[in-house]
C-alpha cells in the first residue's frame, strides 16, 4: 500500500475504535439479546438506547419517574432473540388528545 493509503486507513480505524463521548449510549440492538437480558439491562440502567431491529435507536426507561414532567410512560414491546414481543420497559413520550379521558365525571 501507498503511505497515503495507509494514513488513511490508520486515521479511520483510530476514529472507529475511539471510545465513546462522555454521556453516550451504545446501541446493542434488542434482536441480539434475550427478553430477560433486554428487560435487566432496563431494568438496571433506568434508562437505556438500543437499536430495534433496522429502526432509529430508541430510548427505554424502568419508570415514569425517568420521564420528563410532562411525558407519560408508555409500555413498549420490542423484538429480542427469544421473544417477538418482549415488554422491555417503558418510552417517554408526550400526550396527545386521544390519551385523555374526556368522560369523566
Amino acid at each position: 500500500m501507498k503511505p497515503v493509503a495507509l494514513a488513511v486507513l490508520g486515521t479511520a480505524l483510530s476514529t472507529a475504535l475511539a471510545p465513546l463521548p462522555a454521556g453516550a449510549q451504545p446501541r446493542t440492538p434488542t434482536v441480539r439479546l434475550t427478553c430477560a437480558e433486554a428487560m435487566a439491562m432496563v431494568k438496571a440502567e433506568g434508562s437505556v438506547t438500543l437499536g430495534i431491529g433496522g429502526r432509529a435507536p430508541e430510548r427505554f426507561v424502568r419508570d415514569r419517574s425517568l420521564c420528563e414532567i410532562t411525558e407519560i410512560a408508555e409500555l413498549r414491546f420490542v423484538p429480542t432473540r427469544d421473544n417477538p414481543q418482549c415488554p422491555i420497559g417503558y418510552r417517554c413520550r408526550e400526550p396527545d388528545y386521544g390519551d385523555w379521558n374526556w368522560n369523566a365525571d
